[in-house]
């Protein structure tokens, strides 16, 4: 039987994803300079205000006004208009170091916290994602580069958007349509909605959704209360790591119980998961699998994980138990060798904080590498 499911992403000038940049920013100015930084940084942001906290032990020195500011003007909110903008806005600190309790666990290579942390990938995408939460990624992604490095397409954009991709499956599921596109953007007073709309479904839905998942069933809505022109912080605050499903899966999969920007690789909330993306991706590439879920479990301060789990939904060459065996076997996870491998104590976290931390490429996203695949495919 046939079903429908949906995803949605924000932009990067979406409030709670400008704290997951800033925080993201100050992780990496840390790392910049001392690649051993313990950071739990994080943002919220309201009108014309930018309060940073959390618990950072570093040798290295963090100017956060400055991360702060450059990390608002990249994004694009620069106009007093805006309400919220990098020359004006106020930056308030509130960083002090980290426990000491929480250190005496993490300094003998074990688990920065106890918590739980999946890896998900199928066969649905090129980028081994389910597909509605890649293409609602890629229109706001889209949008923005529109804003950004195209403007005359759409000189009226501001940074604030939304998406949201609804696709049909087949009872295999496939993806055979798109069924609805929702898409609302933040805009200057002088353009008209119908514009704005025209604008959307020409120049950018149908240049990023395949011309094979639309037809004329194909719902779009722009815009659908009528004015999207109040928007970013002024229109709504932001916090720090409330966009988890946004960053992951779409809810196509589970997700774990802990946000990742801001925060250092010790933290195995995001490491962790990183690494259980690392190994569903390289199972599904090996051709184990056609879906495939990991789930990994941590206690504070114990190197090893308590649990590994593999689920591939009936689409296994081999049982889901053997799979578990060999990433037991195979693959070092404790943070330590998590960290290594994946080359985590680098400055590369402020690139993740919008559009996914998964299906993505570039050096920084190491994780979506494809270098167990050989070792895996011997287990077939």
């Amino acid at each position: 039987m046939s079903f429908l499911f949906t995803s949605e992403s924000v932009s990067e000038g979406h409030p709670d994803k400008v704290c997951d940049a800033i925080s993201d920013g100050v992780l990496d100015a840390a790392l910049n300079e001392d690649a051993n930084s313990r950071v739990a940084c994080e943002s919220f942001v309201t009108t014309g205000l930018a309060l940073v906290g959390g618990e950072i032990t570093t040798n290295a020195y963090v100017d956060v006004q400055d991360v702060v500011r450059e990390t608002v003007k990249k994004i694009g909110y620069t106009s007093a208009d805006y309400k919220f903008d990098a020359e004006s806005c106020a930056v308030l600190n509130a960083i002090h170091s980290q426990s000491p309790d929480i250190a005496m666990g993490v300094d003998t290579g074990g688990a920065g916290d106890q918590g739980i942390m999946f890896g998900y990938a199928c066969d649905q995408t090129p980028e081994l994602m389910p597909a509605p939460i890649m293409y609602a990624h890629k229109l706001v992604q889209n949008l923005a580069d529109i804003r950004k490095n195209d403007s005359k397409k759409m000189p009226y954009l501001r940074p604030d958007s939304k998406s949201q991709v609804t696709i049909e499956y087949d009872d295999e599921k496939k993806p055979v349509r798109v069924d609805a596109v929702v898409v609302s953007t933040q805009h200057d007073a002088d353009v008209t909605q119908e514009k704005i709309k025209e604008d959307i479904v020409e120049l950018l839905v149908k240049t990023t959704i395949p011309s094979e998942l639309l037809d004329e069933k194909t719902k779009y809505y722009v815009n659908p209360t009528g004015r999207f022109e109040i928007g970013g912080p002024h229109g709504d605050s932001g916090l720090t790591g409330r966009k988890i499903i946004v960053d992951t899966y779409g809810g196509w999969a589970p997700h774990g119980g802990g946000a990742f920007s801001g925060k250092d690789p010790t933290k195995v909330d995001r490491s962790a998961t990183y690494a259980a993306r690392h190994i569903a991706k390289n199972v599904v590439a090996a051709g184990l699998a056609n879906e495939c879920l990991v789930q990994l479990a941590y206690a504070i301060g114990v190197p090893e994980p308590v649990s590994i789990f593999v689920e591939t939904y009936g689409t296994g060459v081999i049982p889901d138990a053997e799979i578990s065996k060999m990433l037991a076997k195979e693959v070092d996870l404790t943070p330590k060798g998590i960290i290594e491998r994946l080359k985590l104590r680098r400055p590369i976290y402020q690139e993740t904080a919008a559009y996914g931390h998964f299906g993505r490429t570039g050096d920084g996203f190491t994780w979506e590498e494809l270098d167990l695949v050989e070792t895996f495919k011997k287990h077939a």
